[in-house]
């Protein structure tokens, strides 16, 4: 297949890329310097010149320009653009969307059926967004994901945060009371890969099945040499997982080998 890809350049998008052309596809990915996200004629003659099978949208506002509203632009304009280009040249089009559409007002776990609320900031572009596609585009397909685990620091997934803490803190509290939806990039990637091939609707990728954060800081930790000082905490109860029997993805515990059984 020839695949599209925005946000080809992002923690997701890169590792995609080289796993579909693993695959024997042949990737393009889209940049915003020469085609601009808000002259919807330049990128319909953009996707018709690469002609795709498939377009993943996975780009987010990672670098802000200053552009007013720069946000929604990117989050919501582009994505409903996109989706209607994808739908006249009868492509199919794979939205990536976030846990964030569930505010921590919400409890978990979410099923697909489950009623997003979000009502500010990022979760409420991507809810807004997620409405808007299948407004667009009926037959797209709608991929939720959760926080990704990386095999290293440097991008935006939980190692990365964990460092992070751990340089500006001095230590990493971890509440035992919050279940957060995550997955290994790795994982998440496979996943993303066949939805191309899936039927239209929405997709929830979590590979969380019932572990708290601080048992998965602390079998992050383990894996990665026990450089981290974990404090395990009940300061923030949530959870935030994410339950889509359709999704075959594997549980954190064939990557942890630290977890409990569950």
């Amino acid at each position: 297949m020839r695949i599209l890809i925005t946000g080809r350049n992002g923690t997701v998008g890169g590792r995609l890329s080289r796993r579909l052309e693993q695959m024997g596809h042949e990737v393009t990915g889209w940049d915003r310097a020469k085609v601009p996200i808000d002259d919807y004629h330049a990128m319909e003659k953009f996707v018709s010149s690469i002609s795709p099978d498939a377009v993943y949208h996975l780009a987010i506002l990672s670098v802000p320009t200053g552009i007013p509203d720069e946000g929604w632009k990117v989050n919501y304009e582009w994505a409903s653009e996109l989706a209607w280009i994808c739908r006249t040249a009868e492509i199919r089009f794979i939205f990536s969307s976030s846990v964030m559409v569930f505010s921590n007002r919400a409890q978990g776990p979410f099923t697909p059926d489950a009623i997003p609320d979000e009502t500010g900031g990022y979760g409420y572009e991507k809810r807004m967004a997620e409405e808007r596609v299948r407004y667009q585009y009926p037959g797209a397909v709608i991929a939720r994901m959760g926080w990704q685990i990386g095999d290293a620091p440097g991008s935006n997934n939980m190692i990365d945060f964990l460092e992070t803490r751990m340089r500006e803190d001095g230590e990493i509290r971890a509440s035992r009371l919050w279940f957060p939806a995550c997955s290994f990039l790795a994982d998440t990637v496979d996943v993303l890969a066949g939805l191309n091939r899936v039927s239209t609707g929405l997709y929830q990728i979590d590979s969380n099945r019932g572990w708290s954060f601080y048992e998965i800081a602390e079998a992050l930790n383990r894996l990665h040499g026990g450089r981290w000082k974990i404090v395990p905490t009940d300061d923030f109860i949530y959870n935030q997982r994410m339950i889509d029997e359709r999704t075959k993805i594997p549980p954190l515990s064939e990557r942890l080998s630290g977890l409990r059984e569950i």
